[in-house]
């Protein structure tokens, strides 16, 4: 079965140091780990932002005042998904060193994760939804060829 298609928009806002974050960020691997956790076709616009801009967004609309991993801005699921993905640099490269994981692989897991959500997976429903969302993110990732994100190591 062929993989959905998919209309990106890769965007990288203001970063202090956005090297080793664009390198991490290849288009085409961003494209390739979206589309995998891709049910139906899609437009989705990525935004990689520095702690002030993920702050303020979290802030704004989940009236949390931190910059939290991904936000996700979903539109629509049907016929097209279509959403914004919003991941905060200065927060997945601080996880990504924390738990000893690639940044890349770090950044693959938080975008499936955000692709997940735009298409109506929640993680904080019930035990049940967050045990099969993080289940259904495992096994994406590993036809990634990406370790579990979830084992401790």
């Amino acid at each position: 079965m062929p993989l959905p298609q998919l209309t990106l928009s890769l965007q990288f806002g203001h970063l202090q140091d956005p090297a080793p974050h664009r390198a991490a960020l290849p288009r085409h691997k961003v494209a390739r780990w979206i589309r995998h956790a891709l049910e139906a076709d899609a437009e989705i616009t990525v935004r990689i932002v520095d702690a002030e801009e993920g702050q303020s967004l979290n802030r704004d609309y989940r009236h949390k005042d931190y910059a939290t991993n991904v936000l996700t801005f979903d539109y629509a699921a049907e016929p097209v998904v279509m959403a914004d993905l919003v991941l905060c640099a200065p927060v997945i490269a601080r996880e990504a060193k924390e738990q000893g994981k690639a940044l890349a692989d770090h950044y693959a897991h938080l975008l499936v994760h955000g692709t997940l959500h735009a298409q109506g997976w929640d993680h904080e429903t019930s035990e049940a939804d967050a045990e099969a969302m993080e289940a259904r993110e495992i096994d994406i990732l590993a036809g990634l060829g990406i370790d579990n994100p979830y084992a401790s190591r």
